[in-house]
């Protein structure tokens, strides 16, 4: 269908130009990055306007329809028209004056960010929890994980060094040579997975983004 193939066709223009700027970079090939970087924000322009219906739609519909935790939708919305009045009348600059002009930073600055510190405050439970289960050694390779993550934050703590003084060089060593070495394995492996991707939606065979199979 043509409301498929053209979506298609401008996939596969635009990573071609892309991928040919790589290897020739001179005109008209050199201005494509700067060029596409101005169209992705005219569109992502577009796509918080649709994210912000989308936010109100389904939020308004739960409190319409009085649905489990329809309270916590009027406190999401009641934020979200705060801050855009705040932000759209007093603007973001901390040069404003009065209560207006401050008003969106005073909010970003002291419940914003404090309730983003609470959450990552909350997580940190949770993470403790998944590394007891992750830690636990059943395996060779549970055990081995278990002795690396005690020695390095062992190593990472006073305590450490007053314990063995070569205890913080071992956790330098183990950071900087079988910890980067398997980041650099995982990086590898997103780049292949992201040029497979990549090749996929070029050659039209990836049609996910279309909202099909």
């Amino acid at each position: 269908m043509a409301k498929f193939r053209i979506p298609i066709l401008i996939a596969m223009i635009s990573g071609c130009a892309m991928v040919i700027r790589e290897f020739i970079p001179h005109k008209p090939f050199d201005i494509l990055n700067t060029t596409f970087q101005q169209w992705y924000m005219i569109i992502a322009c577009f796509a918080i306007l649709l994210g912000v219906g989308s936010l109100l739609s389904v939020h308004g519909e739960k409190i319409r329809r009085r649905r489990a935790g329809w309270w916590y939708s009027i406190v999401l919305i009641a934020g979200f028209v705060t801050m855009v009045f705040f932000g759209m009348v007093g603007g973001i600059s901390e040069r404003g004056e009065g209560f207006i002009g401050q008003g969106f930073n005073w909010m970003f600055e002291y419940m914003y960010n404090a309730l983003q510190s609470t959450m990552f405050s909350i997580l940190a439970f949770f993470v403790a929890s998944a590394a007891y289960r992750a830690f636990r050694a059943r395996t060779p390779e549970a055990t081995l994980l278990l002795l690396a993550a005690f020695v390095v934050m062992l190593g990472r703590v006073t305590a450490g060094e007053y314990i063995y003084d070569k205890l913080p060089i071992i956790t330098e060593w183990i950071m900087d040579y079988p910890n980067t070495a398997g980041q650099r394995a995982v990086m590898i492996g997103i780049g292949l997975g992201i040029v497979s991707t990549s090749l996929r939606i070029i050659l039209g065979i990836e049609k996910s983004y279309l909202g099909r199979e």
